[in-house]
């Protein structure tokens, strides 16, 4: 079989008429020179007129064009009309040669034909479908739907799944077949699962809502199975994804939830026909924020990042997206850092910017926590600037993209995040015309140095998963869920509210390290189960991290319109007083000066509980080496990271 499929097309094409011719001739001479012995010469003529055009018919309906594999069950009917065409043409012959032709032996004649015709090809394509490559994972498919039985028939068309039944919540389905296969409900998986010699269960509900699949997928969790799942429907209709495009089961199944549809009011305020930017463009939630805002049809989107390559790539997604959703918006990306005041003011007056979207940010907390004062310049110094350039060029708004970390920090990125908001806060209170507002919020799924994306490495190489601490716990939230949120809060403020976005339910870490080993249909090792496939090792809280994140500094919020986004009563300070701050973090970066550093810090209101140990390693705490000064003559005699 392997041979005669690895033929060239001609050389198929050429079996299939030689056997069609032989078939047909076989036929026509045991009903013919049997039943008509008397007047053979006559049958002779007949009969090779018949088989000569039995290959013609089979070509007229295509049947030459088809591949013998996927040969469509709809090709029934056509061998029915080449059967029932060539015991006509039969007829007539008879007919025209003055016979009397009989009609059960031409109804005999049509029953053999679509017999030798039609059934080798059937069958050739029944035995290449139940062939079981060695591989090949026998599937159960949850979701008796069309995209079910889409999913279905893609399988069988290739060699890595093998479906050998459907599943489907639906108690009407139960004991019914579909396509060959069995329907049966959810209860019955436990008992399936071994008589089938199941191994991979295949989601197939693109529709479904975030909440009816985290529960289907809960209960999955305690099989030996994997999951996989197929695109959403929105990408399938986009044509970004095909059905059989299968995907391990996403996070947002396992920590997801329905979105809140936007507030009309809200999302395209401070965007519709707008000059819209986004600093950090190229960022996880600043890409998505673009995303997002491009779809509000802003009059112009300028993309603003330092990164080359990740602007480069979204300007190219975003003008790829401006044409399916037919928009005129004007999309401009520009390179440039926000800690550059004066470049900041000139893109934001040329492109007459009137909302800002501030989400450049150092966000990795080791490596913050290891580089203080990169992480200062720009998170602190760089909101700072790109504030006062908003202001000076009119910007109508601004919003600044926090996190929880800026909670009574332990690390160095949360405290410089709190340092910048203060900022923001004393810029309200003393600029007129522009709207400042502050939205915070925690991790969000699947970006980038995001526990999901790591865990689902280290499970695809065998392990071990680490996790930090057996206790740590998080808050998630989708990437597409905070930037809408945040563009919605954008529009509730204007006085440097601190808002806070509901984050759901909390999350144990070591608990979602467990679900993914289970839902890759692999087993956790531990010490009632050493012979399990992934082991979790615990590796230490890295450098400023918390057990567990806060989102509010005085535990108090009032809600607003919106039933996700909540506003904190936050301490600030006053304008001047910040602007003393900034002028000291300006000579501290200038000399790069550690311990100046830190003692800022803490002098101003952040409640900031730093990691001695770090401190030490990196000059924190006035162990510092000398400076290298023959690099710079004006950092001579000063302390270097």
């Amino acid at each position: 079989m392997k041979r005669l499929f690895s033929l060239q097309r001609w050389q198929k094409r050429a079996i299939q008429i030689a056997y069609d011719l032989t078939a047909t001739s076989l036929v026509v001479i045991l009903l013919w020179f049997v039943t008509y012995s008397s007047t053979a010469s006559v049958q002779g003529a007949i009969a090779v007129a018949v088989v000569l055009a039995a290959p013609v018919l089979m070509n007229a309906f295509g049947a030459y064009r088809a591949i013998l594999r996927y040969l469509p069950a709809s090709f029934i009917g056509r061998f029915l009309f080449v059967a029932f065409g060539l015991s006509c043409f039969s007829f007539a012959l008879h007919l025209a040669a003055g016979h009397q032709p009989g009609f059960r032996i031409h109804l005999d004649l049509f029953s053999m034909l679509f017999l030798v015709l039609c059934a080798p090809r059937l069958a050739l394509r029944w035995w290449v479908e139940h062939q079981v490559v060695n591989d090949q994972q026998r599937a159960i498919v949850y979701g008796a739907g069309s995209a079910g039985r889409q999913l279905v028939s893609a399988l069988v068309l290739g060699q890595e799944y093998r479906p050998v039944a459907f599943v489907d919540d639906d108690p009407a389905l139960a004991g019914a077949t579909i396509m060959g296969l069995p329907i049966c409900r959810p209860s019955a998986l436990e008992d399936m699962v071994p008589a089938l010699k199941a191994s991979v269960v295949l989601l197939a509900m693109p529709s479904a809502s975030i909440n009816r699949r985290r529960a289907i997928v809960q209960r999955l969790e305690a099989l030996p199975l994997r999951v996989q799942s197929i695109p959403g429907m929105a990408d399938v209709a986009s044509g970004k994804a095909q059905i059989s495009e299968l995907r391990d089961v996403s996070v947002e199944d396992l920590l997801g939830r329905d979105a809140v549809k936007p507030f009309g009011n809200l999302i395209g305020a401070n965007i519709t026909g707008k000059s819209v930017m986004v600093t950090g463009a190229g960022g996880s939630i600043g890409s998505e924020l673009a995303r997002q805002a491009l779809a509000q049809r802003p009059r112009k989107l300028v993309l603003f990042e330092r990164a080359e390559y990740a602007l480069y790539s979204i300007e190219a997604e975003l003008q790829k997206l401006a044409i399916e959703l037919k928009s005129n918006t004007k999309i401009i990306a520009v390179l440039g850092s926000v800690s550059n005041g004066d470049r900041m003011h000139a893109v934001l007056a040329n492109n007459s910017v009137q909302t800002v979207y501030h989400a450049a940010a150092y966000k990795h907390v080791p490596l913050v926590e290891h580089n203080p004062l990169e992480g200062a310049r720009n998170n602190v110094m760089g909101t700072w600037r790109a504030a006062n350039a908003a202001v000076a060029a009119g910007v109508e708004a601004f919003v600044l993209i926090s996190t929880d970390k800026a909670v009574r920090p332990t690390n160095v990125m949360g405290a410089t995040k709190r340092f910048a908001e203060l900022g923001i806060q004393a810029l309200a209170k003393n600029t007129a015309g522009v709207k400042f507002s502050i939205v915070r919020f925690g991790n969000v799924l699947g970006s980038s140095g995001s526990v999901v994306p790591k865990f689902r490495e280290q499970i695809a190489a065998g392990g071990p998963i680490t996790v930090t601490h057996p206790e740590i716990i998080r808050y998630f939230m989708t990437i597409p869920e905070a930037a809408q949120l945040v563009i919605q809060a954008g529009a509730l403020g204007g006085s440097g509210e601190v808002f806070v976005l509901d984050m759901g339910e909390s999350v144990k870490i070591v608990d979602l390290a467990s679900r993914m080993i289970r839902l890759a249909g692999q087993s956790e090792k531990t010490l009632n189960n050493p012979t399990g496939d992934i082991e979790i090792k615990f590796t230490g809280l890295r450098p400023g991290e918390k057990l567990f994140e806060e989102l509010l500094i005085n535990d108090s919020d009032t809600g607003t319109e919106h039933p996700r986004i909540k506003v904190s009563a936050e301490p600030m300070v006053s304008h001047e007083e910040y602007e003393q701050a900034i002028d000291r973090l300006r000579v501290i970066l200038t000399s790069a000066n550690l311990p100046s550093l830190r003692e800022l810090l803490i002098d101003l209101p952040l409640a900031w509980a730093p990691d001695a140990e770090v401190l030490e390693d990196y000059g924190f705490t006035g162990k510092v080496k000398p400076a290298i000064s023959q690099l710079s003559g004006d950092l001579e005699g000063a302390t270097v990271s």
